[in-house]
């Protein structure tokens, strides 16, 4: 059986209280997602690393907000 595919967007969820919250998974993570979307990993790794883990977790929101949602 053949069937249409859904028109669905699929939510990524990340959870920081768990080990998906450790700062260098956000950062693997935010990495991949700027080769993907064509960004400047350098200058993203850079702003996730000027600060403590708030100025990571902002910043990752910052880029990837739009389609990931951060749980705490």
């Amino acid at each position: 059986m053949i069937k249409e595919k859904e028109n669905t967007i699929s939510e990524i969820v990340i959870d920081l209280t768990g080990s998906d919250g450790n700062v260098f998974n956000l950062i693997g993570q935010g990495r991949r997602f700027c080769k993907q979307l064509g960004l400047d990993a350098n200058e993203f790794t850079t702003k996730m690393t000027s600060g403590d883990y708030e100025n990571a977790v902002t910043t990752f929101d910052e880029y990837f907000g739009h389609f990931v949602t951060l749980l705490r």
